[in-house]
């Protein structure tokens, strides 16, 4: 394993932006995630998992402590359970079920980041949420590996049980249907199809910001907040509010941690002052 120091984050995240990870590490096997683990305990550091990067923002600067990337990419087909490492990238595994003619993920052909972060924030989109498909997940818990059934893991909005405890989901079991692979395979193109033309495609964004809010007990779309305040184009430094999607900030180039913390806090004051709406984000603040 190869420990590296001071590696800047903004190379591991979809915003591009963070300082440097004290230290830096990329694991593919419970034993390697062990010795991370190992590894931070005798330098008396804090850590923190990495997976693809996404809804995730990094401090300007960056994290006193280890960053461990999950890089366990292995992925094996039984019948129509697909079990995947969860560093596998969501997108490739949406694409080896519909090649496999699995059906049941035609919905995350565009979702980004890792199977593992998708789990643990039950990443959802265009109708589908990750605890549709989940089976079962397998987690390190302290030295010992555990599994954890689909009801286990309390999946609720854009949220698990995972989400607020310690664990480190190592692998992940989904259940799918046989289906026609042409039907598949048109059911993500429209997705995708879906996704360019209602979301920008440009680098340099973490997905939507914010989790959208319960108003009079029914989910409020949070760009249609955004929109409706006029605050769709605002730029703050080289952040941009999307002119396509509200919900997204754009990294113009060389934006900065802080160009995003005063753009996510001058639309949470908008919302709350003008509409009686509070915000919540859907991204998670590292080394803040």
């Amino acid at each position: 394993m190869d420990f590296q120091e001071n590696i800047l984050l903004s190379m591991h995240t979809s915003f591009r932006v963070g300082g440097p990870a004290r230290w830096f590490v990329q694991v593919k096997s419970i034993k390697e995630i062990e010795e991370a683990m190992i590894f931070a305990k005798e330098k008396n550091i804090t850590w923190f998992i990495l997976g693809g990067g996404t809804n995730t923002l990094v401090s300007d600067k960056g994290f006193d402590g280890l960053v461990i990337k999950m890089a366990n990419r292995e992925v094996k087909i039984e019948g129509g359970r697909v079990v995947v490492g969860s560093g596998a990238m969501t997108v490739n595994i949406a694409r080896i079920a519909a090649d496999a003619g699995l059906s049941g993920l035609e919905w995350a052909a565009s979702l980004p980041g890792t199977i593992g972060g998708a789990v643990r924030g039950n990443a959802g989109c265009f109708g589908g949420e990750m605890k549709d498909v989940v089976e079962s997940i397998s987690v390190l818990q302290s030295d010992f590996v555990a599994e954890r059934r689909n009801s286990d893991c309390k999946f609720g909005y854009r949220d698990s049980v995972i989400k607020h405890s310690k664990e480190i989901i190592v692998e992940v079991t989904l259940k799918l249907v046989q289906g026609d692979k042409v039907e598949i395979k048109k059911k993500m193109e429209e997705v995708m199809s879906r996704r360019n033309t209602t979301q920008p495609i440009a680098s340099g964004t973490a997905g939507c910001v914010f989790k959208n809010p319960l108003v009079e007990g029914k989910l409020m779309s949070c760009g249609k907040i955004i929109d409706d305040l006029g605050l769709k184009g605002t730029k703050i430094g080289g952040i941009q509010i999307s002119d396509v999607h509200g919900n997204f900030l754009i990294n113009l180039g060389g934006a900065t941690a802080d160009d995003v913390v005063q753009m996510i806090s001058l639309i949470k004051t908008r919302s709350r002052n003008g509409l009686g709406i509070q915000l919540s984000e859907e991204i998670e603040y590292i080394g803040f």
